[in-house]
């Protein structure tokens, strides 16, 4: 894979200190033309298949991969672009809206953690547990007034976020333990660029479903979710459960930087095909030479 790019440029550090305000929302193309981003992108695809073909034999662990962002940052097309050559056998999506009645009667990790990918298979999330430490922060009367929480947790929400970004944080370790691997992707677009997409969701009839009203509203608190994002980013990214923040003013830029990221990280899953114990070699040598002895019809 011919392509220039220092993943470290994205990928935020276990323990160092980590500030939004700095993070890029674009950077130089790393594609010439249309037709160069295509065999880019194609060439990524094979080469996460491959693996993911291997996780899949293996059986000894699987990958989680969470898209957050704001609004009109492009989770959805990302996905789309750079999972759609993997076999579908072994990957699954769940995106995650508003919870249902029945998830807000569990904890908060409830709905997310019972989608787990299984060991040998990629799973996607597309939105996920963080929306508890993000939407839930910018908008704290979810937590007091919907999750239906024992008095004595919400009074202090300073602490209960704090907790909450713990139990995260325990969370994705243990299932590293486990052997799910999780990589975490904000993308991160400009407050400029939002306004030119929604703009474009309103002048677009076969846009205008994406379009809801309180999109525009939630802009007035953008400040809010970048400190949100900023706190949850420093908090839970570590060196075994990275987060990658991920320019998103270009798409194309996008989805390269992702896939890269996501090509790397499964590299050092050290992923292959089973070895198989010498009686079940022996096993296939006695079909084949079964096989080979049919008589031709």
């Amino acid at each position: 894979m011919k392509l220039k790019l220092d993943l470290h440029d994205f990928r935020v550090p276990d323990g160092k200190p980590f500030r939004i305000s700095k993070a890029k929302t674009k950077v130089k193309s790393l594609y010439s033309d249309n037709a160069h981003y295509e065999t880019l992108i194609a060439q990524f695809r094979e080469e996460i298949d491959d693996l993911q073909q291997k996780m899949y034999a293996q059986d000894r662990q699987g990958l989680l991969l969470i898209f957050q962002a704001m609004d009109a940052a492009g989770k959805d097309s990302t996905i789309k672009h750079v999972m759609s050559g993997v076999n579908t056998q072994g990957v699954e999506v769940h995106s995650f809206k508003r919870p249902t009645s029945a998830e807000l009667d569990h904890d908060f990790l409830w709905r997310t953690s019972r989608v787990l990918p299984q060991r040998g298979r990629i799973g996607i999330f597309n939105r996920s547990y963080y929306e508890e430490v993000l939407c839930c922060r910018v908008h704290p009367e979810i937590v007091t007034e919907i999750q239906r929480l024992p008095e004595k947790t919400t009074r202090n929400l300073d602490k209960l976020f704090a907790d909450r970004l713990k139990d995260i944080r325990n969370l994705e370790a243990y299932c590293h333990r486990n052997g799910i691997r999780i990589v975490k992707f904000f993308l991160n677009v400009s407050k400029d660029e939002q306004k030119k997409r929604f703009l474009s969701r309103i002048d677009t009839p076969s846009k205008n479903w994406k379009f809801e009203e309180g999109d525009v509203k939630e802009r007035g608190f953008w400040k809010e979710y970048m400190h949100a994002y900023e706190d949850a980013i420093q908090s839970t990214g570590t060196e075994e459960c990275p987060w990658y923040v991920v320019p998103a003013d270009d798409k194309k830029n996008m989805r390269l930087i992702v896939s890269a990221a996501i090509l790397h990280e499964m590299q050092g899953m050290k992923l292959k095909y089973p070895e198989l114990p010498p009686e079940q070699k022996a096993q296939l040598e006695v079909a084949k030479k079964l096989l080979l002895e049919e008589p031709a019809n």
